[in-house]
């Protein structure tokens, strides 16, 4: 397949994939109301080992003036080594603490490889950590894509889309970080392991293997048997 013909086809599954500015401030409103949320799920970009993208620092500091405004009182940073050999939720971790965001304060999923699994994923992290109220925190392009699932599995977190104002208005430092505990060692990128519609299958979570008691009912539970995508214990 060709590049062209690669990104035609993610413009047409994700065309229209973004909250307005109305609906996106209208989400914010109401997390402020529900807060404080035990944690916010927070999905990773790739790092190249120099500095944080453009999305990333966003998304980071979206993270830490939820935190800062006591929307939420943790964090779970989520994505593994997957297009370069430094694990996204480590490097965002340095970056949260380097902020003022506290150690103890911030939890990490590092298996995550698409979008779906940085849901899904964290939301086992929190499970674990008996975190009970949580909300997915990213730009709200990535919001909305990922709303059709979280609705259709039912899973208990709320969408807080970043409000890209409130964190360009509030002149945060550039923070300092070492990203050598963020290497991975053994990588290899997802392009060399996988191909483009196994990745894009990833993308629209049907590489998930999920626990029964996380799906909403028994005909979901009878579809995912079937497609042997269920975690045998």
């Amino acid at each position: 397949m060709t590049k062209s013909l690669s990104l035609i086809l993610l413009v047409l599954i994700f065309s229209g994939c973004i909250f307005s500015k109305k609906k996106t401030r209208s989400l914010y409103a109401k997390a402020k109301v529900n807060a404080p949320y035990n944690a916010i799920i927070v999905p990773g970009v790739p790092f190249d080992g120099i500095a944080w993208s453009p999305t990333m620092k966003n998304r980071v500091l979206w993270s830490y003036y939820l935190y800062e405004n006591n929307i939420t009182e943790n964090i779970i940073y989520s994505g593994g080594a997957v297009y370069t050999k430094y694990s996204e939720a480590k490097i965002m971790a340095e970056y949260g603490k380097a902020l003022g965001i506290p150690a103890s304060n911030i939890f990490l999923d590092t298996l995550a490889e698409h979008s779906s699994e940085n849901v899904y994923y964290s939301y086992l992290v929190a499970k674990r950590n008996g975190l009970k109220k949580v909300a997915f925190a990213t730009d709200p392009f990535q919001a909305k894509s990922l709303k059709g699932m979280i609705n259709k599995l039912e899973l208990p977190i709320d969408l807080i889309p970043l409000i890209l104002d409130s964190i360009s208005n509030a002149n945060y430092p550039e923070p300092t970080i070492n990203g050598e505990s963020a290497i991975e060692n053994n990588f290899i990128s997802i392009k060399d392991r996988e191909s483009f519609f196994y990745r894009l299958k990833g993308t629209l979570g049907k590489q998930i293997l999920f626990y029964e008691e996380d799906l909403p009912n028994e005909r979901t539970i009878k579809k995912y048997r079937k497609q042997n995508r269920l975690v045998i214990e």
